[in-house]
Formats: C-alpha cells, structure tokens, sequence
C-alpha cells in the first residue's frame, strides 16, 4: 500500500513562502533569475556576489532580500553568506550554488595557478557553503535543500571551447552533489545538482558573440537551439520545494535540450 499525504495544489506545491535562501553569484545572468524566481515563489534571498551595486539594485526589487558582497575565492569571505542569513532572518532552508568561473584555454597552457583558482571557486567554495548550512539545518533539526549548478561539461568532454579546470570542477561538483546527499538524507537535507547546457549569460558571452557560436550549439544539441533562462525555473522550484522533491536528493538534472543524450 502506498502512503499518501494530503494533496496540494499545482501552484501551491512549489510555493516558498517564509523559506529563506542563499543565491550565490545573484548579481547577474543565471543566478540573478535564480534569485528573482525563488523571489517570486515566496522566499526571502540572500544575494551574493563581488558588485555590491548590482546585488543592492536587485535587493530594492525583492521584498525581505539582502545583499552580501564578498568574493567566494578568499577564504576569509565563505562564512559571511550564511552569517548574514542567520543574522538578518535568523536560518538558513536553501542554498543555490551558483556562483562560478572559468578560464577558456588549451590544457597545455593552463596554470597551476589559474586550474586552483578555479577549483577555488567552483569546487571548495559550493563545499564550504554547504557544510555551513547543513550544520545550521542540523542545529535546527530541520529539513533543507542544497541545489548545485553543475553544468553538463562535469558530464561529457568537449574539448572546444578547452576548458579544463572548468570541467573538471562541474566534474567534482557533481559527485562532490552525490556524496554529501548520502551523508545527509537521514537529516532531511537533500542536496542535488542541476547541469544547464548552453544559455546566453555573462559566462558565454564570448561564444554567442557572433553567429557561429549559436549555429555550434544547434548543431550539437538535440533541439537544435541553445537555452533560455525561464527553461531553468521549473527545475530549480522542483528542487528548492519539499512539497515537490521531499524524496529526491543526489540528483543530478541536465536541463540541455538532449546535449548529453547525442
């Protein structure tokens, strides 16, 4: 026989309303969405970034939002976050990975310096930031969801643009996503990873420079197009929602037109 709790709605089944959440790399692209969506569903935000101009703009929009400049390569930086969530709205219920860089060149002339930078960033950071806020979810006994933005190069090699402290952090970030929500699924905390394709942000700005970078992406990618911002809400209200995901954790959700299934 299968349990069954009370049924909610279509709408009310991804509604954040009084959750509060962290969005890293909030002050453009990708992860401004991010934080607007989650906005938009109820949640209070946590916006984090390096341009505190631009997270305040955005906090001026979002009703109960704060801004947190800090620079998530700099050790000294990775605790504030989660401090100013605690601080401002007293816990923390979700984390959105988001933040990222990278360095588009050929293995052979990749630094020591810049493949740990990278890494820095993309890799040490999303961990840092998750174990913080596990252990106020613990501290809590409360339930939470961890949500990173992988990418679909931590999956499939592609060699053109080269990018291999790049890869090889979404790489790690991915299992780094299956081997925290082993660990943590007996406390509630789900922790999964969502793998975009390509979109236009400020990332690929260089590859959808002219033409050929778009006709690149279609001629590689099932759909034959790139992808569009709104094609990433759905995933991330599925994720951040216990009502819709209380059972899903170490996911891994390619959102890529059918990139990684050719």
């Amino acid at each position: 026989m299968i349990e069954s709790g009370p049924a909610a709605s279509g709408e009310a089944i991804f509604r954040l309303d009084g959750k509060v959440a962290i969005v890293t790399g909030a002050s453009s692209g990708l992860g401004e969405r991010f934080a607007r969506v989650l906005s938009a569903a109820g949640a209070r935000v946590v916006l984090v970034a390096r341009r505190l101009e631009r997270l305040e703009g955005l906090a001026a929009e979002l009703d109960g939002s704060v801004p947190v400049a800090c620079d998530l390569g700099r050790s000294e930086d990775l605790e504030l976050p989660v401090q100013a969530a605690i601080r401002s709205h007293g816990r923390v219920d979700i984390l959105v990975n988001n933040a990222g860089i990278e360095r588009s060149r050929p293995a052979l002339e990749e630094t020591e310096e810049v493949f740990r930078e990278v890494l820095g960033v993309n890799l040490v950071a999303p961990f840092v930031l998750a174990a913080a806020v596990a252990r106020d979810m613990r501290s809590r006994d409360a339930p939470g969801s961890i949500i990173n933005i992988a990418s679909i190069l931590g999956i499939v090699g592609v060699g053109r643009p080269p990018q291999a402290s790049y890869t090889a952090s979404k790489g790690g970030l991915i299992n780094l996503t299956r081997e925290l929500s082993a660990q943590w699924a007996r406390y509630g905390i789900r922790v999964n990873a969502i793998a975009p394709g390509f979109f236009a942000s400020e990332m690929t700005d260089q590859l959808f420079s002219d033409e050929s970078g778009y006709r690149w992406v279609a001629r590689h990618t099932a759909s034959n197009r790139h992808g569009h911002g709104h094609e990433l809400d759905g995933a991330l209200l599925f994720l951040a929602s216990e009502a819709a995901s209380s059972y899903v954790t170490g996911a891994v959700l390619p959102v890529d037109g059918g990139w990684t299934s050719m």
